[in-house]
């Protein structure tokens, strides 16, 4: 029987179009995958200074991903605010802000830990719900033994995403007491409450079951078993649901979650139908959300729903990851717009790639964050200057922004970002041969990042900086030529900074 992995923390003719259009500054986007900074000899060598160009003002109202760095999200928005989870493993935490575009730079609040040796390891895919005035927390845990995971959920002392919460109840179908589940999740269909998840049933170790509640922390009667497709023979997991043109919908990951191909896939219940009878379930074939490989998206998966601040448009929130590696690192929190077909069914479309540019939901006042690219350009007032001996080129693809970078391992070699914000993220590929960087802000004390990554990976963050006034400031990243005994070389790859002005 296939169990759902654990997280790694613990356990290109259309291609010519696109770098076309990004040249014209029109489509911040990537292209496709390629050897890197640290295998690419054929780039091109640029010696320092080399002057930075500053490009048109960003665009009001527009976002790029990643939201986080972590996988299995649930986010939505409330009383002017966005609240995201996802997995962290040891406790749930929780990430607030007024403006999608600004939850990358926000600091979270851990909202549960726990004591009991039972359930306080392997915190899993937490998601919230609110019910009257107060919310419900909805998680899986163990005891450090996978199989022994089970769904709990918390209850809000308050009427507030963030809590503080206390523990509510265990959730156990009478059928499946003792058995292995997880992704608990909450579907509400005509008037009453039920609990979907994944867990064992005669379908799959990790299958889709739906059980009756009598409120929001009772389980009430036996879970039903649906025999879901998926396009291949492993899970069935992370149950989602949208209400609309008279149907219930249910998306669902398929697949194991550390290969590219993890995907979602759909079944569909009338509004008046019993969901407990699996013969009322249409299936929905093929994948409806799955890899971009001319994006450099793969295993796009375990996902949610939010509505926009106005209620006007509906929103995906889901993790993927920029490598085709079989592997569990590098799943990170995306968000895409999704828009409803003539048949009333939902189209998620296809993944964008991490760092396209999009609209905010319609509402949102606005993240105030803009981009600098290695080779100068940028979408505010930002620029970047180098000196000492850097490579350059396009061979990195998909897995950079705008599908360049800058690279070098000669010590001392330096970039400097100027930028005017109060926080810069820098995001870069973490490569087998990668080394050590010291990153400092406006001259202060030197930190040291480790770019180094196994399997290769593109836009991954590689140093967030600590709050800062409001103002001019300087980062910079300076080459130290050493590396740590697991990589092969002391490259330091610069691509992309997102600076936050508030």
């Amino acid at each position: 029987m296939i169990r759902r992995p654990r997280p790694a923390f613990l356990a290109r003719a259309g291609m010519l179009a696109a770098v076309l259009l990004a040249l014209a500054g029109l489509l911040p986007a990537t292209a496709a995958p390629s050897a890197g900074p640290a295998t690419a000899p054929s780039a091109a060598s640029a010696t320092a200074p080399v002057a930075a160009r500053v490009g048109p003002a960003a665009a009001a109202g527009t976002f790029r991903n990643p939201l986080n760095t972590g996988p299995d999200p649930f986010l939505t928005h409330w009383n002017g605010s966005y609240y995201l989870t996802t997995t962290q493993g040891d406790s749930i935490k929780m990430w607030r802000s007024s403006s999608l575009g600004n939850l990358f730079a926000t600091d979270p609040v851990t909202v549960w830990t726990d004591s009991d040796p039972a359930r306080n390891q392997h915190l899993w895919a937490p998601e919230f719900y609110r019910f009257g005035d107060r919310w419900y927390l909805y998680y899986t845990a163990d005891d450090g033994v996978d199989e022994h995971h089970r769904p709990y959920v918390l209850e809000s002392e308050r009427d507030d995403p963030t809590g503080p919460y206390h523990f509510k109840a265990r959730l156990a179908p009478p059928n499946h007491a003792n058995d292995f589940a997880i992704d608990a999740s909450i579907m509400r269909h005509n008037g009453r409450l039920y609990l979907a998840y994944s867990g064992l049933n005669a379908y799959q170790h990790n299958g889709l079951n739906i059980a009756p509640m009598s409120n929001p922390y009772t389980v009430s009667g036996d879970a039903v078993a649906l025999d879901a497709a998926g396009g291949c023979p492993e899970v069935r997991e992370g149950p989602e649901f949208l209400y609309r043109n008279g149907r219930t919908w249910m998306t669902y990951s398929t697949c194991d979650t550390g290969k590219p191909d993890y995907q979602l896939w759909m079944m569909s219940l009338p509004s008046d139908a019993d969901p407990l009878v699996p013969g009322n379930w249409r299936q929905h074939q093929g994948a409806v959300f799955s890899r971009a490989d001319d994006r450099g998206v793969f295993g796009p998966g375990h996902h949610a729903f939010f509505r926009s601040p106005d209620g006007t448009e509906d929103w995906l929130v889901y993790h993927a990851k920029t490598t085709s590696a079989y592997t569990y690192g590098n799943r990170t929190t995306r968000a895409q717009k999704i828009t409803w077909r003539a048949d009333g069914s939902p189209d998620l479309g296809r993944p964008l790639a991490l760092g396209a540019t999009q609209d905010l939901p319609s509402g949102d006042p606005g993240p105030g964050n803009y981009w600098i690219n290695d080779d100068g350009r940028s979408s505010g007032p930002g620029s970047l200057a180098y000196t000492g001996t850097w490579n350059s080129g396009t061979a990195c693809g998909t897995q950079c922004f705008w599908s360049d970078d800058h690279w070098s391992d000669r010590a001392d070699a330096t970039a400097t970002f100027s930028f005017t914000g109060t926080r810069i993220a820098l995001l870069s590929v973490k490569d087998t041969g990668n080394g050590y960087a010291a990153v400092s802000i406006d001259g202060g004390p030197e930190q040291q990042v480790d770019f180094h990554g196994s399997p290769r990976v593109g836009e991954a963050l590689q140093y967030m900086s600590p709050r800062l006034a409001n103002g001019k400031h300087t980062l910079r990243v300076r080459v130290t030529g050493r590396h740590n005994s697991e990589s092969q070389a002391a490259f330091v790859s610069i691509d992309r900074a997102e600076v936050y002005v508030n």
